[in-house]
Formats: structure tokens, C-alpha cells, sequence
């Protein structure tokens, strides 16, 4: 991410969660980017980000600027967009793994599997909301759009 904001000329700031995650060390990071005065966000996979992905997209909406999420259901619940690996794919994938392991597979013999299948789902209200223009070929692509 760093070398494609570098070639583009976009500054990127990194806002890394303290050694305690709960709501009120979230609200810390979002007054601090909004105090830099950002022009969008990036939320990231990280575990910790799922048990709180509401609260962001909540968090988001009151500063006011474009984010991108990984899960559908912060698209759906308001935020902008996301983008995501087959997260139901993955879980399926997984799942078999556990038993073939359960039923005395080797782990060291099972492929790693790099994810092939992604999903962009763009939030065209909360497009409009920001007073954003997506572009025709950018919703075109997307695998749902909320309208």
C-alpha cells in the first residue's frame, strides 16, 4: 500500500490501534483523523477490526470522508464500499481442512491456498450522500450495488 500511495503521490497516514482495543480507543484514532483532516480511509482486515466493523462504519460517517471496508455488511449497514475475498469460500475451505486434519490428514501436506475470487459491493446512497461521483465502470464491475 505504501509504494502505490508513494507512485501516486497520495500521503498515507497510518493510525494503528493502543495495546487496548475497545470503542473508546477507536473514537481516540477517528478524532485524530479527524483532526489531521483526512481525505479517506482504508480499514483494514485485522481480527480486531470485526467485533468493532459497525462501530467504524459509524465512526466514518461523522467525519465525513470516502472508506473502504472488508466486510458486505459494512457496505450495507452505510459505509461507501468494500472489498473482500470470498469470505464465505474461505470458511468453507477452512472447514474441510479441519476435518480432513480431524480425520488424520497431515497439515504440512495441504496446499495453501491464495484467494482467486473477490467481491466490491459500492453503497451508491452513501456515494450520494458524500457528494461523489463513482464511476459508470467502477459500479459496472461491482458484484452488488446498494441502491
Amino acid at each position: 500500500m505504501r509504494e502505490g500511495a508513494q507512485k501516486l503521490g497520495i500521503s498515507l497516514v497510518l493510525a494503528p490501534l493502543g495495546s487496548t482495543i475497545n470503542e473508546a480507543e477507536y473514537r481516540r484514532i477517528f478524532s485524530s483523523l479527524q483532526r489531521d483532516q483526512v481525505d479517506g480511509i482504508i480499514i483494514s482486515e485485522d481480527g480486531e477490526n470485526y467485533a468493532h466493523r459497525f462501530l467504524l462504519v459509524e465512526l466514518v460517517q461523522q467525519i465525513g470522508v470516502p472508506a473502504i471496508y472488508t466486510f458486505r455488511d459494512q457496505a450495507e449497514a452505510g459505509g461507501l464500499m468494500s472489498y473482500s475475498w470470498d469470505i464465505k469460500g474461505t470458511v468453507r475451505r477452512n472447514a474441510r481442512q479441519v476435518v480432513e486434519i480431524l480425520n488424520g490428514g497431515n497439515p504440512g501436506d495441504m496446499p495453501y491456498v491464495q484467494e482467486a475470487r473477490f467481491e466490491l459491493v459500492i453503497n451508491l446512497k452513501t456515494a450520494r450522500a458524500l457528494r461523489l461521483e463513482i464511476p459508470d465502470g467502477l459500479v459496472a464491475s461491482a458484484n452488488a450495488v446498494i441502491e
